[in-house]
């Protein structure tokens, strides 16, 4: 959790609020990925790529 308070901090301190959904997007995706194995997402990052 010390890594996601160091985060927020260096957001707040730069300014860098524009990262924020970017972060989250990759999150979902990795949790989605992740959840389903990877078998049932990997159709849909061929596309992506």
């Amino acid at each position: 959790m010390s890594f996601l308070v160091e985060l927020r901090q260096f957001m707040k301190a730069r300014k860098k609020f524009f990262l924020l959904p970017f972060m989250v997007a990759v999150l979902i995706f990795g949790a989605l990925v992740v959840l389903t194995q990877g078998s049932a997402v990997a159709p849909f990052i061929y596309t992506v790529f």
